[in-house]
């Protein structure tokens, strides 16, 4: 499906990238299934979408419940949202593997009335599948960011790849002589047989997904969060500074370490077609609200700063918090300390 027809009465529609069987219809129903914000929201405060009962997943359009929609690509899933023809989307936006998921992230930067009111974290695991009739395996199939993520399984198969627009697609679409990679619950969704299990190269992998709606609904998302109880909050902001050159960038991280505001994630993307000029994306541990980001916000505005907030949404249901140790396993392979012996070091950091 490309486009999805007109709102459905009642309930909530939501659009996310499909078909069915992928991670981020996992996610979509994940979100659906939580406790309602509405019940302690004052009367009046939410519209239909946002007042979503406990009662949220796929119905048949039934009061308080949602009709989850597939997608062919994450602009679409934007571009529904936008229109205001889905309440909500979902999209992955970071692999705890393969980092940001770029096409989620551009769409947001480049969307005028699209933003994140809330996320989903999911534990990820891949199973390899083939048809039951399969020939000789010719290939392995599956989006890039799972065949990234099961390398060392597609390396061993001595097969080529198959890039697909998604896990659940490489599955649905598989050939004779293709070894599909997606959830658990494809193989059942797509009749296939399970050629082996789990076979991602890092045990314990989760992805984040975006909850999208318009940026004219978003008040009262929020609203609904506050008022059944959230008080921990990220928020992902673009910046865009207006004069580039050096010490932009320790300028703007500055603005965050003298307020005191915990900056948790900070990625650059290119202006298009704008050499060496980025926009930078950074994730902070307030809402925009708070003293402490009031007063970035401001000192980086009278800085000639553009901004833009992405994503505001309650903390929590995204990765772990960080707990300031780190497994040294997961240091990258020729890394050094002060710890390691000067020949070492001088080879680590060519000084």
């Amino acid at each position: 499906m490309t486009a999805p027809g007109g709102r459905p009465a009642g309930g909530t529609r939501v659009a996310y990238l499909g078909p069915e069987g992928t991670f981020t219809h996992q996610a979509a129903l994940e979100w659906a299934r939580r406790p309602a914000p509405s019940d302690a929201a004052p009367s009046g405060t939410l519209p239909d979408d946002a007042a979503r009962g406990a009662d949220r997943v796929p119905d048949d359009g039934a009061p308080g419940a949602v009709t989850a929609e597939p997608l062919d690509t994450v602009k679409d899933v934007h571009d529904v949202v936008a229109a205001g023809t889905a309440d909500v989307g979902v999209v992955a936006i970071e692999s705890s593997v393969e980092g940001y998921v770029v096409p989620s992230l551009d769409a947001l930067l480049s969307s005028a009335d699209v933003v994140a009111v809330d996320e989903v974290a999911l534990d990820v695991s891949f199973d390899a599948f083939v048809r039951p009739d399969h020939g000789d395996l010719t290939e392995v199939s599956a989006h890039p960011h799972g065949l990234a993520q099961c390398s060392g399984f597609v390396n061993g198969t001595g097969l080529g790849t198959a890039p697909a627009s998604s896990n659940a697609a490489a599955c649905r679409d598989a050939g004779p002589g293709t070894i599909a990679l997606g959830p658990t619950i494809c193989g059942e969704l797509y009749g296939l047989e399970t050629y082996a299990k789990a076979v991602e190269d890092f045990r314990g992998g989760r992805t984040r997904f975006l909850v999208l709606t318009r940026r004219s609904a978003a008040a009262a998302y929020l609203a609904g969060s506050r008022a059944a109880g959230a008080t921990d909050w990220k928020t992902m902001l673009a910046i865009t500074p207006s004069v580039t050159g050096p010490g932009v960038l320790a300028r703007i991280t500055a603005a965050f370490g003298d307020r005191g505001v915990n900056m948790s994630s900070l990625i650059t993307r290119p202006l298009k077609a704008q050499e060496s000029k980025y926009v930078f994306v950074v994730t902070f541990d307030e809402a925009p609200w708070d003293q402490g980001a009031r007063e970035v916000l401001g000192d980086l505005l009278a800085a000639g700063d553009s901004l833009k907030t992405l994503g505001l949404f309650p903390a929590g249901a995204g990765f772990r918090a960080l707990d300031g140790v780190l497994d040294p396993d997961h240091v990258p392979v020729g890394s050094v300390s002060a710890k390691d012996v000067a020949e070492d070091r001088e080879r680590g950091l060519l000084w």
